[in-house]
């Protein structure tokens, strides 16, 4: 969160968000809605066009829904880098193969997806309900509240975020006693605010199994859009997408285990494997620094003096050399990068481990931007050694202030 705030404080935008939550597709959503009591569609995932096929066959009636699988919203008004517009369409099973071949394995880019897109390697396929009353509900954890938050509307099935602006008076807001749990009352008064016009008992017992998925899979967020009726007053969760929290990973296992890595920046995927703590931002400036409070000083001094940082990359205090390899392999990744600046200062983390790291980094990646490296601490004398003779091609900067200016400088 530290990252977070640095970044908005220099009024960057973060392209990579921060790993504290994993999140899970439409279809794998469904499935642990299901097995929690919450009523869901019947639908089929499939990989290639002929499974889509299969799955269309498998369903009721004359058509069906066809949907993108990515971890983002807005699929339905969404463009694939191809030029086919919408991820999510209601079509004759006829035309099943048409639409697959147009949607798989295609890249989709919605409001929420960034300019450049998801990969779409499932798509859901569905069966078309008759839903005659659409809305929206979703439990998050909010801080202002300490705990979960229930937010629910009458009027769902299209953006949330446009109708809370417009109509700030249509949204509902019920916190949870985390300890206590959701109270029937509590229930009575969601489904009231939904307008449900069927059976307010059976809504009542879904709002409560869409608490119970909450509590009992340590979500941070189940959100279903729509949260529709249909025909004969099901309440049915039409669309979900849940996302929970990685602190959790060692009592939940299964569900961490169909995490969707075609979904993730691989600079953020490679970071976690190594135990590196790193955000994207839109800067040209890499950064490489052990400790958090370092880390965000480098940033706010780099851009001081004219720069903007590309990174937040905390190596932490006890890296050794092969992560810092992978550091720089990560931060190099990033085409927007143009210079890198390494400031360690060495206490836990001693200097000549660091610069070891460095060569064998510069070494591996043959890096062919400028390099700034700024040491002090433990180990200095030696980690300047081993820098100055690797024989390579590495400005040295005698403090942070030095380091950040020929930085920018390097760049100019």
């Amino acid at each position: 969160m530290a990252a977070l705030a640095s970044a908005l404080r220099l009024g960057q935008r973060i392209k990579i968000q921060g790993r504290r939550f994993l999140n899970l597709h439409e279809y794998q959503s469904a499935q642990i809605l299901a097995a929690g009591g919450v009523t869901v569609p019947r639908g089929i995932a499939a990989t290639s066009v002929e499974e889509c096929v299969k799955a269309a066959e498998q369903l009721k009636g004359d058509e069906v829904v066809i949907k993108s699988q990515i971890l983002a919203g807005g699929r339905g008004l969404g463009t694939f880098t191809n030029g086919f517009q919408g991820g999510v369409h209601v079509i004759p099973k006829s035309k099943t193969e048409e639409y697959a071949q147009k949607m798989i394995g295609q890249t989709l880019v919605t409001k929420q997806s960034g300019p450049e897109g998801k990969p779409v390697n499932t798509l859901l396929l569905a069966e078309k309900m008759d839903l005659v009353n659409e809305m929206y509900f979703a439990i998050l954890l909010d801080r202002a509240y300490g705990g979960p938050v229930v937010i629910a509307c009458a009027e769902g099935g299209t953006s949330i975020e446009d109708l809370a602006e417009k109509y700030p008076e249509k949204i509902k807001k019920v916190p949870i006693d985390i300890v206590a749990g959701m109270t029937d009352t509590q229930a009575s008064e969601i489904v009231d605010a939904l307008e449900i016009s069927g059976d307010k008992s059976a809504a009542i017992e879904q709002v409560k199994a869409l608490y119970g998925v909450f509590r009992d899979s340590d979500c941070t967020m189940v959100e279903v859009n729509p949260l529709a009726e249909d025909s004969n007053g099901t309440l049915i969760a039409a669309d979900a997408k849940l996302g929970f929290d990685d602190n959790t990973a060692f009592r939940q296992k299964e569900i961490f285990a169909q995490r969707d890595h075609s979904q993730e920046d691989p600079r953020d995927v490679a970071a976690e494997k190594w135990d590196l703590n790193y955000i994207g931002l839109d800067g040209s400036i890499g950064c490489m620094v052990n400790g958090a409070g370092l880390a965000m000083a480098t940033m706010d001094i780099i851009q001081m003096h004219g720069g903007s940082p590309a990174n937040f990359l905390d190596v932490g205090g006890s890296a050794k050399k092969e992560q810092i390899v992978e550091a720089f392999k990560i931060v190099t990744t990033d085409p927007n990068v143009k210079a890198i600046l390494v400031n360690i200062f060495g206490g836990i983390m001693k200097c000549d481990v660091i610069a070891a790291g460095i060569v064998a980094g510069v070494e591996e990646v043959g890096l062919q931007i400028p390099l700034i490296v700024r040491l002090e601490g433990t180990n200095v004398d030696a980690g300047k050694d081993i820098i100055r003779n690797s024989g390579l091609n590495i400005l040295a900067a005698d403090d942070l202030d030095d380091a950040a200016k020929k930085a920018v400088a390097a760049i100019a």
